[in-house]
Parts: C-alpha cells; sequence; structure tokens
C-alpha cells in the first residue's frame, strides 16, 4: 500500500477508535488498516432497529473530521460494518 501524505502526527488507528467510541455510546470499535485507507467494524447497542445506512451515517459522522482536507489522515474507509451486540 503506498504511504498517503498526512501531517497528522499519533496513531491514526488510536484516534478513529476513540472518535467512534466517544461519539457513539457503549460502543466497541475494531481498526486495521493504514497507508490513509481502514476497516472499521462497530458494535453497539445503539444500531439496534436502525438500518444500515442510518448506521454507517453515525460512525462516518464520528470521524468525518479526521476525512476531511487535502491531507486529512484518513483517505477511505474500504470496509465499515456496523451491528448491535447479540
Amino acid at each position: 500500500m503506498s504511504p498517503h501524505p498526512t501531517d497528522f502526527q499519533g496513531s491514526v488507528i488510536d484516534a478513529l477508535r476513540e472518535a467512534i467510541e466517544r461519539q457513539i455510546p457503549n460502543s466497541r470499535a475494531e481498526i486495521s488498516g493504514g497507508g490513509g485507507h481502514f476497516t472499521i467494524e462497530v458494535t453497539s447497542p445503539v444500531f439496534a432497529g436502525k438500518g444500515m445506512l442510518e448506521s454507517q451515517r453515525l460512525v462516518y459522522g464520528a470521524i468525518d473530521h479526521m476525512m476531511k482536507g487535502d491531507r486529512a489522515p484518513v483517505h477511505a474507509v474500504d470496509s465499515l460494518k456496523t451491528r448491535a451486540p447479540e
């Protein structure tokens, strides 16, 4: 994977996880990837009864600040899965 130019300092994966878990109540975020491309899976009771798009919008809303600008640390979310706990 080619490097993605960014001015972000620190772990992008940790920053994504913290942003999601802070914004979405009782959530657990699993994130992998690098080079600007990430795979995200989020589990939260907030998603119960919500459609896929509504749930994904909540996640994108939590991380949208990390996707803005030419040198944003997140260039693409290659896969986003949301689910309510069983």
